[in-house]
This record gives C-alpha cells, sequence and structure tokens, in this order.
C-alpha cells in the first residue's frame, strides 16, 4: 500500500475517478458527466476539490470555499467531506480536516464551517472529536423542479 497522498483535483480524468467517492456522499449524482459538469461550474464560484489518493485512487474527498458574511467575516465553507466506506477509520477525514483548517488559517478566514445531517450521529462525533463545535441550526425549503 502507498502513502496517501492529498492534492487538488483539476483534471477532468480526476473529476470522474472521484466520482464513485462523491457518490457515497451524494447519492443523488448519477452521472459522472454531470458531477464533472457541476464542479466545473462551481470552480467559477471558487469551488476547491482536495482528494486522499492511495495506490493511484481517490479514497477521500474534501469540496470547499471561501466565503464571508456578517456573522463569521471571511470563513471556509466546506461543501463536501467524505471518505470512501472501505477506508473510513484511516484517519483521511482527520487529515484532510487538518489541511483544511491550515489552508483556511493561510487565507486568513476566521472560521472553518460545515453542515451535516441532522440524523448523522457518526459524523458529528466525528466532527466533535476534531474540535469542530455546533453553532448554528440550518433551515432551508426546497424550492421547484432545481431543488437537489
Amino acid at each position: 500500500m502507498s502513502h496517501p497522498e492529498i492534492r487538488t483535483v483539476e483534471s477532468t480524468e480526476a473529476l470522474y475517478a472521484c466520482f464513485s467517492v462523491m457518490q457515497e456522499l451524494r447519492p443523488h449524482l448519477s452521472d459522472a458527466a454531470d458531477f464533472a459538469s457541476r464542479v466545473a461550474r462551481m470552480h467559477s464560484q471558487h469551488y476547491t476539490l482536495l482528494a486522499v489518493w492511495e495506490n493511484q485512487q481517490p479514497v477521500a474527498l474534501a469540496g470547499y470555499r471561501y466565503q464571508e458574511n456578517l456573522v463569521c467575516g471571511r470563513f471556509m465553507y466546506v461543501d463536501d467531506l467524505v471518505v470512501t466506506a472501505h477506508s473510513r477509520s484511516s484517519g483521511h477525514g482527520a487529515l484532510l480536516l487538518q489541511t483544511l483548517e491550515r489552508i483556511a488559517v493561510e487565507q486568513h478566514c476566521a472560521k472553518l464551517v460545515l453542515d451535516t445531517g441532522i440524523d448523522n450521529a457518526l459524523a458529528q462525533r466525528f466532527y466533535f472529536r476534531q474540535g469542530l463545535l455546533t453553532g448554528a441550526i440550518r433551515f432551508s425549503k426546497r424550492l421547484g423542479a432545481h431543488a437537489a
């Protein structure tokens, strides 16, 4: 087994390789080409996708972007954080969060923010162990045909 490597996903080929990993977190994504197209559009909104690679295969992903609001100031928002079922408990999720925290500090962010499902107790325990604390409850409403 090779040593895990973290790198930014930039090529279309790498995006296609990451699709099955992202699909574990976002099962509604059913097509690799659509996934690659969405990420390309999100890139114009400063979305960046990091991957942990082992043996030339992605095993964990973190998608993030920088935002600013009156509540937090400048912050890093983590859209996506997923480790494949096969690779869980390997430290990859913690490694990604540590990497994201370092990047956020370098980019002068006041906070690192992410959301998780209210019923996702395993993820919540993991986040607490990583030093993340709950600070809000998010409310949302699906709107029309564009709800994903």
